[in-house]
């Protein structure tokens, strides 16, 4: 088997540019970086909802693994809490990247930093990104259970027992440097906000797909909720008819949301959130934020994403809401919101 995908750093192609190229899966980064290199929360929903597998690789310098065993316990510790922010499910592995022509001498090092990383996550959670020698090496030695090669410094051998190759690089799509990998096994540490992948397999049902077709104006400093006045699927009739904000369940379980708007115009530097939000089923009364969101408004139309697997009880009532934070009024020119179990 062989599935296409990208890995990418401070530039970011979106996902419809990603789609239309036909990446299934990217590997993102986690760092001590603060200019925006690394994975977060707001792009990993932008790839769930886009039906995108992520994967996640760790790099600070590119000879970080030769520090050794403590450095592997550092780099995981931080890893493994960015991680779990971005919301990658408990279980799934990160990948260490050793980013240069390591010799046989200095593999004892690396190892002892592999060994490091174990004691934070666990033998079976650790993978390394590198060469063809330094992988082989790490596998022979029991020291990984995941493997991303690169063709660098391979001399075009591949191990068989990687799960990721990077085959290729210096490409472009949508403006956005990228290098392109392939997986070479069904699993190789992907995963989506809330979904793993054993559980793609799963047919979910769609419950209900709103959309709110009318500008709505929030004021500011106000709290707004949806009115959404199109139903393209209500199969179980759980949502009332006509232009209201709420959808009710009909059993307490886990439900996959996805929540898009699209913002018109906000001024740079409006500040504003959108919420999946959680009522009394008799009232108006709220209850709880599910999923939220802060934005800052770049002058231009955006469309802005929340996705996540939340529990909902059949006791209350769900809407999505914005709240306005700044001191002009924010207009939404749509808005939709899926729910799936």
């Amino acid at each position: 088997m062989s599935v296409f995908g990208v890995d990418y750093a401070w530039g970011r192609p979106g996902t419809t540019a990603l789609r239309r190229a036909g990446v299934n899966f990217v590997c993102r980064y986690l760092s001590n970086d603060t200019t925006g290199k690394n994975l977060t929360l707001s792009e990993a929903r932008q790839l769930t909802s886009a039906d995108i597998w992520i994967v996640v690789v760790w790099e600070t310098t590119a000879k970080r693994a030769l520090d050794g065993r403590a450095a592997g316990v550092a780099d995981a510790t931080t890893a493994r809490r960015q991680a779990a922010a971005c919301g990658m499910p408990a279980g799934r592995p990160i990948y260490f990247a050793v980013d240069f022509d390591a010799g046989a001498g200095q593999q004892a090092a690396i190892n002892a930093y592999l060994d490091g990383a174990a004691s934070v996550l666990g033998r079976d959670r650790v993978g390394l990104y590198a060469g063809y020698y330094v992988i082989k090496r790490a596998f022979d030695a029991q020291k990984i259970t995941w493997g991303w090669q690169t063709y660098a410094w391979s001399g075009g051998r591949w191990d068989g027992r990687a799960h990721l190759q990077q085959y290729s690089n210096d490409h472009k799509i949508n403006g956005a440097a990228v290098d392109y990998d392939r997986a070479m096994k069904d699993d190789y540490g992907q995963w989506r906000v809330g979904t793993l992948p054993e559980e793609e397999d799963e047919t979910l049902k769609l419950l209900i797909s709103l959309g709110a077709t009318q500008p709505v104006e929030v004021p500011p400093g106000d709290r707004v909720s949806v009115p959404f006045n199109a139903e393209y699927h209500d199969a179980d009739n759980v949502h009332t008819d006509g232009s209201y904000p709420s959808w009710f369940p009909k059993e307490s379980a886990y439900y996959l949301t996805s929540v898009d708007v699209v913002v018109s115009a906000p001024a740079p530097g409006a500040k504003f959130k959108v919420i999946f939000a959680e009522y009394e089923r008799d009232s108006n009364d709220h209850v709880k934020d599910l999923l939220g969101e802060d934005k800052i408004g770049a002058g231009t139309a955006i469309e802005y994403t929340l996705a996540g697997l939340t529990w909902q009880s059949k006791e209350r009532k769900y809407r999505v809401d914005v709240t306005n934070f700044g001191t002009e009024p924010v207009t939404l020119t749509r808005a939709y919101l899926k729910v799936a179990r």
